[in-house]
């Protein structure tokens, strides 16, 4: 681990303050937005916008339906360029790679492009508690957050000297690099779970039927995010927004961001299937804490433990019967009453009990790997909080 600690001679009077309009003046940096409409960019392939600008990196969809023809428009973007979310996720920023030089991108990405010691640094600075903060003061409420490129350009901050940049910038790779390894493990141990479940599933087609109201307890959630009361000092439990559920690479989550008072609503024990819906399909997470659900999450528990990972993988093979059977705008409004007659295969408890053995351990594999990945993200943030109070002005977002 000698290679993720501090780089040395972190002197605060290294660390000139400056801004990207001040840089400007000095040298070569050039700023502008993309020139794609954001509605638009769901119908084009190859077009870059803010949603797809996460985690540090770009994740366009339908990536290899595009292919770069002739020189790059003026606003496209090039390799070594730093892409910013002006609108939504204010803030989120990502390095261009090869991959994508010659996209264009959408009028919510800011394209800040300068040597590569600058640009690597407002990547990073960018996460740290104090550049958030400073964001949230310049963001406007419109129908989302947004802010300004000329509020970027104006925004100060410090500018350690290059050996300082590059050392920094090679921790948080590797941070990145081992968190993408284990989250492509994890992904695998789940898939290669889903692939026993189908084949066993359509191995004898004999086996009833069943509706999910005979062998599972669906409870509907109930409650909004906003409504939740403080957390006392008291005991808390997690609590389960359909948010949460979305965009989870396996149906496990180490912590869950939100706690309610353990008596503000019904909990479920460790081990429950918490399910939400969107026009995607069908995303579930298993708790391993009590929690309560929230409005649109379904709370689901066998009423075996030992059937639940085959009842897991019969509801992720289900996904599309599941989001048919939800209602109100984008699919989001799954009711644990449309779950129940959900109908699902269901062996022998024999067969059950044999693939719950076999299914324990692939899942204590994505589980372990997951837990990595948390504790990688609580190195980064420390380093992020560190990097903010060796410049001399650390602050915290607001809650």
């Amino acid at each position: 681990m000698a290679t993720l600690t501090h780089p040395s001679g972190l002197d605060t009077a290294a660390w000139p303050i400056t801004s990207i309009a001040i840089e400007q003046l000095r040298r070569g940096v050039y700023t502008t937005c993309g020139a794609v409409d954001a509605k638009s960019s769901g119908q084009a392939p190859g077009v870059v916008g803010s949603e797809f600008v996460r985690e540090g990196r770009i994740f366009p969809p339908r990536v290899h339906e595009w292919a770069a023809s002739g020189p790059p428009a003026p606003r496209a973007l090039r390799e070594g360029d730093l892409a910013v979310v002006l609108v939504g996720r204010v803030g989120d920023s990502a390095l261009v790679t090869s991959e994508h030089a010659g996209w264009p991108a959408t009028r919510s990405i800011g394209i800040i492009r300068a040597d590569p010691h600058l640009v690597r640094w407002l990547r990073i600075w960018l996460r740290t508690p104090t550049a958030k903060a400073r964001i949230e003061e310049e963001v406007t409420a419109h129908v989302e957050p947004t802010i300004s490129l000329d509020s970027l350009r104006r925004m100060l901050f410090p500018l350690p000297p290059p050996d300082v940049v590059a050392a920094y910038d090679r921790t948080f790779g590797l941070i990145e690099e081992t968190a993408s390894l284990r989250k492509r493990s994890a992904r695998q141990a789940v898939a290669l779970a889903d692939a026993l479940h189908d084949d066993w599933a359509s191995a004898e087609p004999s086996w009833r039927t069943e509706a999910l109201a005979k062998v599972a307890e669906p409870k509907t959630g109930k409650g909004a995010e906003r409504s939740l009361p403080p957390v006392p000092g008291g005991p808390v439990i997690d609590a389960v927004a359909p948010s949460d559920l979305f965009g989870l690479p396996v149906p496990h989550v180490e912590n869950f961001r939100l706690r309610s008072p353990a008596d503000a609503g019904p909990a479920h024990p460790s081990g429950t299937l918490m399910l939400s819906t969107r026009p995607d399909g069908v995303h579930i997470a298993v708790t391993r804490h009590p929690a309560m659900a929230l409005r649109g999450v379904v709370a689901v528990r066998p009423v075996k433990d030992e059937d639940r990972w085959w009842l897991l993988h019969e509801l992720r093979a289900r996904s599309a019967e599941i989001t048919r059977a939800a209602q109100g705008r984008n699919a989001r409004e799954i009711s644990a009453l449309a779950l129940k007659r959900l109908s699902v295969t269901w062996p022998d408890p024999f067969t059950r009990t044999a693939f719950q053995r076999l299914a324990e351990p692939l899942h204590a594999t994505a589980r372990l790997h997951i837990a990595g990945i948390a504790t990688l993200r609580n190195l980064r943030d420390s380093i992020l909080r560190d990097i903010s109070a060796k410049a001399g002005v650390l602050r915290e977002p607001a809650a």
